[in-house]
């Protein structure tokens, strides 16, 4: 039954549920770190006249308390508002139990730019942890704003910060027969939502290019599947394979040079070939006659992985891109996994696993082939890795509507990112930006 169901379902290429996406995505944290540690972001300082164009506190506190390992104190709380590192009374904080303290000022830096200005500090024992000044424009405030989230994360966590990451994932608006697939971009947290292809026909399996500057996604505008490479910057794409049959599950190699994707051939045989983006010379990569599908490349662009159903359920499977006629099976508990994406350090599997008969995000060690499983939902799907590796998005189901959810990599910190009508799907986490999104610069000694 299942293997039928998973046939089905390929064929059909995922085709996705009527989502409506109109409005931005609302945060609900649903678990968080039970020994999250207190911190307080005190309201920046704005140092010129008029209203302050952006408040950074409130974002990164927003930022932190979203990962589920803070805990920030809340505004009413605070009994005054430091803005420079000599001014806290670290007293008055201890007994507020905050262990670290953010304060900074927010000033103009030129002609439609601002700056920050910010330290952090230990509250027991007063010590200086860390200062930067950034700089950005009027437009990448908020992107500002998030890299001051990401280098208090990575001071304190020993993690980098990927709140200045985008998200891409997928929304339908309407019912059948009318209905409007579009393939959206946002910041991590939600925000500055941009539509980046719209279609009255599906559009799936959105991939973040290495660089972060470009999508590779499917499309069914033209009634066949066709996988274009859309750059985000300049909205220029381009159709990279519009062959006979299937084109479907890009997955950009870590050079960013070529597609491992599924294709059909005439017989309807489904395999796993790699297309170099600039000669369009295909390579096949698996050649057993059942379904292969859903290739995702290992870190060092050495191996794919990919699922099988050549045991008789889908399973996971790895090759060496030297040696495609080789294929080794990597899961080996449960009978069914699925949607093999490979977690930044190459260590592990995020896959989707059938766990007392509900689908649910799992991991497979890589070296000891132990899985683990993170979600509780019963139809959990999508999964995709943070750039950092500590957490993982994916879609699912809340109360008969699509939503999309994270879950750290432990377990122990989930939360629900939902629309406030209509379903959202296909999640796919970005790289790191290239370069910091705000021009930065330490502060004093540390």
């Amino acid at each position: 039954m299942i293997k039928s169901v998973y046939r089905a379902v390929v064929c059909a290429l995922l085709v996705l549920v009527a989502t409506d996406v109109r409005a931005q995505l609302v945060i609900e944290i649903t678990r968080g770190q039970e020994d999250a540690i207190p911190i307080a972001i005190v309201p920046f300082g704005w140092e010129s006249t008029g209203t302050a164009p952006i408040d950074v506190a409130e974002i990164v506190a927003a930022d932190l308390q979203r990962s589920g390992r803070f805990a920030p104190l809340d505004r009413k709380d605070m009994i005054e508002r430091p803005t420079r590192g000599e001014q806290i009374r670290f007293q008055d904080w201890r007994y507020l139990r905050s262990d670290f303290i953010v304060v900074g000022r927010l000033m103009p830096d030129g002609p439609d730019r601002y700056a920050t200005e910010f330290e952090l500090y230990n509250v027991l024992t007063g010590q200086r942890l860390t200062g930067h000044r950034l700089s950005a424009s009027t437009g990448s405030l908020r992107a500002m704003a998030h890299r001051v989230a990401d280098i208090v994360f990575e001071q304190l966590t020993g993690i980098r910060g990927a709140f200045s990451t985008r998200i891409a994932f997928i929304s339908v608006e309407g019912t059948p027969p009318q209905q409007r697939y579009k393939l959206i971009v946002a910041d991590a947290d939600g925000e500055n939502q941009q539509v980046i292809a719209s279609s009255s026909e599906p559009l799936m399996s959105p991939a973040w290019s290495p660089d972060g500057q470009s999508i590779a996604y499917v499309s069914f505008e033209d009634k066949t599947s066709a996988i274009y490479v859309q750059t985000l910057r300049t909205g220029e794409r381009r159709r990279v394979s519009a062959r006979a049959g299937i084109n479907g599950a890009p997955a950009w190699s870590p050079d960013g040079r070529k597609l491992a994707l599924t294709l059909s051939r005439k017989d309807g045989d489904v395999d796993v070939y790699i297309l170099d983006l600039a000669t369009q010379v295909l390579t096949r990569m698996s050649f057993d006659p059942g379904i292969d599908t859903e290739p995702a490349w290992s870190p060092d662009g050495r191996k794919l992985y990919f699922m099988s159903d050549r045991a008789g359920g889908p399973q996971i499977y790895e090759v060496d891109i030297d040696q495609p006629n080789r294929a080794r099976r990597v899961t080996f508990e449960g009978s069914y996994n699925a949607r093999p994406r490979v977690s930044p350090d190459g260590k592990q599997l995020a896959v989707v696993h059938l766990d007392r008969g509900n689908f649910r995000i799992a991991t497979v060690d890589l070296a000891t082939k132990a899985v683990r499983v993170l979600t509780q939902g019963r139809q959990d799907e999508s999964p995709s890795f943070a750039p950092n590796g500590a957490t993982l998005i994916y879609a699912t189901q809340d109360r008969g509507r699509g939503v999309l959810a994270t879950v750290s990599i432990d377990g122990r910190v989930q939360q629900k990112l939902t629309a406030s009508s209509g379903d959202v799907r296909e999640p796919a986490w970005s790289p790191f930006p290239p370069e910091p999104a705000a021009r930065t610069a330490r502060t004093g000694a540390e």
